[in-house]
């Protein structure tokens, strides 16, 4: 068996999320603030006439902010019945992984970014962290999943 993940780098790091909770890539939108909102919400975006919470992925996983004038891609996923944005500062490709070679988060690993994978893969290239999407959009002060 494998999974396919849609990948994203952010400060450097290839990341995957799993393409069945995907709904679509998007250049940087422009984003509404939304005040007295959690550090990690970069603010609300309209996709289409629905209302959609940004979430800066950097924040959430405490990395320092990216430079100034740096454009940030949204990954849009599906949580439940909410839909949301990841700000990342790159959008990767496709990767199908054997699911045999999935090991858990690697010792080296610490902090939130630890907290928030599920896991990763090595790949010929690359090490592949595993976003664990409902633990990523558990924000205190932001109604999540």
């Amino acid at each position: 068996m494998s999974t396919q993940y849609a990948t994203f780098h952010l400060a450097g790091h290839l990341f995957g999320v799993e393409v069945r909770r995907v709904q679509e890539v998007l250049t940087e939108q422009p984003r509404t603030p939304a005040p007295l909102a959690p550090p990690a919400v970069a603010g609300l975006i309209n996709l289409r006439g629905q209302v959609v919470t940004a979430l800066d992925l950097r924040r959430r996983l405490r990395m320092p902010d990216r430079a100034e004038g740096q454009v940030a891609m949204n990954v849009v996923v599906r949580a439940a019945e909410e839909v949301w944005s990841l700000l990342v500062d790159s959008i990767g490709g496709v990767i199908e992984a054997a699911d045999a070679t999935f090991e858990p988060p690697p010792d080296t690993l610490n902090g939130p970014v630890r907290e928030l994978i599920r896991g990763a893969y090595k790949l010929d290239d690359a090490l592949l962290l595993v976003l664990d999407v409902d633990r990523v959009l558990e924000i205190e002060g932001v109604l999540a999943v």
